[in-house]
């Protein structure tokens, strides 16, 4: 067994759709990035590739190749999810926070860990997603971003 841990930031602005865990959520802000901007994913991500000692999502999806230019996290996770089985793991678990002040995430959540369990071909059961508020306090407080964070627990197949 291995674990791993990611977490990942991004800065809110407007013109932009905001995706989370690969559902569109409505909100005037969408999160600025090169892809999609999907915290929550590339935390996940993250942590997949940290417990598989491959380094961080920006190695293996750089920022300057325009192949990824507004790309679904989606498909980067499912990359992800080849490599982690190409290697002969499997997920155990997920467990992940985001931290956003607005908007109120829970009814989104189902959906975030049917797509997340979907792509990695796991059951629901191991995926857990929280969502929180940083109290008004800091950049996710104040509305001008979000983050995440994920532990993973992998294991030989």
């Amino acid at each position: 067994m291995r674990i791993g841990f990611g977490y990942d930031v991004h800065r809110l602005v407007k013109g932009r759709r905001l995706m989370l865990g690969g559902v569109d959520i409505p909100f005037p802000k969408g999160l600025l990035g090169h892809s999609d901007a999907d915290v929550l994913l590339h935390a996940v991500c993250d942590a997949i590739l940290g417990a598989l000692a491959e380094g961080d999502i920006g190695r293996h999806f750089p920022n300057t190749d325009p192949k990824y230019k507004n790309i679904s996290s989606l498909k980067l996770l499912a990359k992800v999810s080849g490599l982690l089985k190409q290697k002969g793991y499997t997920i155990s678990n997920i467990d992940s926070t985001i931290i956003a002040q607005k908007p109120r995430l829970a009814e989104h959540i189902p959906s975030m860990v049917e797509n997340i369990a979907k792509t990695l071909g796991c059951n629901t059961l191991q995926i857990n997603i929280k969502a929180t508020t940083s109290e008004g306090l800091g950049f996710a407080g104040t509305g001008k971003g979000m983050a995440a964070y994920a532990s993973v627990l992998i294991k030989k197949k």
